[in-house]
């Protein structure tokens, strides 16, 4: 009941449905989904939350299987009021549930290059989360400081030093939520810009399957960088190539299939569950340490609770 909850101004749906909020269109219910007034709203609640709920940040659901149990807590998901980019200098300021394709073209427009977020899926505050980069150039590299509401609902001010990046990796504490983030950018003519981002989608829609249900890249690059768009990149040691190695480029299990495209990619051809996503994706991390000895590790995020019916792993 709403009254086991703390009170708020922004929207607590109970038992609401997550499959229509993320990009591979599967996964059961949260017990509740909050959207927070702003961030004085979001710090009210997550101090009066009793600390035994867990809370999970979540952003447009690019990079995330629900799986189809759905998830125990509150869900928390930012949405209109921390979605402002401001341009001041070479600091672009942006909140937590702008787009990242939004920021890269909002930048541009004032002259500052932040184009390598382009072509990222998502928005700022999983940007941020992950660590989340391309063509060598990564969140890092660029941020000035991050603004997030710890869970005992304090607000906090984060340093890259106190996140600690790594590849597709930050140390931000769990249950604490991005609000804001602040990027230093340097100077570029915004035709220039603008035409680079043109050429880096196309690039992308040439060699992914950007029209389908995915989740972008499933598995982290062994080698521990991102693609860097050059003509010396190395292939031997990405995701992709092992697994076209191993001869898993489009592989099916149910719904579930690895891009013909991208092999990289994890698709929901139509109908696909939350359980045979995973379980082709844990297939395909077997198969590739059997073929090279390499481990691969998930990008995609994995959260809730199996269904008891899942069915047998392939």
């Amino acid at each position: 009941m709403t009254s086991e909850l703390p009170q708020t101004r922004g929207n607590l749906i109970p038992n609401r449905a997550l499959d229509g909020l993320t990009w591979l269109r599967v996964g059961g219910p949260a017990d509740w989904l909050f959207q927070p007034a702003d961030a004085g709203d979001l710090a009210d609640f997550l101090r009066d939350l009793d600390p035994a709920i867990p809370v999970f940040p979540m952003g447009v659901g690019s990079n995330l299987i629900v799986r189809d149990g759905g998830i125990r807590g509150v869900v928390i998901r930012l949405g209109r009021g921390f979605n402002t980019v401001t341009v001041e200098g070479d600091l672009v300021t942006a909140g937590a549930a702008a787009l990242d394709a939004q920021v890269a073209k909002r930048a541009a427009d004032a002259g500052r290059d932040l184009t390598f977020l382009r072509t990222i899926p998502g928005s700022i505050g999983g940007a941020v989360r992950m660590n989340a980069g391309c063509y060598g150039c990564y969140v890092a590299d660029h941020l000035v400081q991050a603004r997030a509401v710890t869970r005992d609902g304090r607000e906090a001010m984060l340093t890259p030093s106190d996140l600690n990046f790594a590849y597709r990796h930050s140390d931000l504490p769990e249950g604490w939520v991005l609000t804001e983030a602040t990027f230093r950018a340097a100077p570029g003519d915004p035709d220039a810009l603008h035409d680079r981002m043109a050429a880096q989608l196309a690039k992308r829609d040439e060699t992914q399957p950007t029209r389908e249900r995915s989740a972008g890249s499933t598995f982290r690059n062994p080698a521990g960088f991102s693609s860097t768009g050059r003509e010396d990149d190395t292939h031997d040691l990405k995701a992709w190539s092992l697994i076209d190695r191993a001869g898993l480029r489009g592989h099916s299990w149910g719904g579930a299939q690895m891009s013909e495209k991208h092999p990289n990619f994890l698709l929901n051809t139509g109908g696909a569950t939350a359980a045979e996503l995973e379980a082709l994706g844990e297939l395909v991390r077997r198969r590739v340490l059997e073929d090279s000895g390499h481990e691969l590790q998930w990008e995609v995020i994995r959260i809730g609770d199996p269904l008891p019916e899942a069915g047998d792993a392939p």
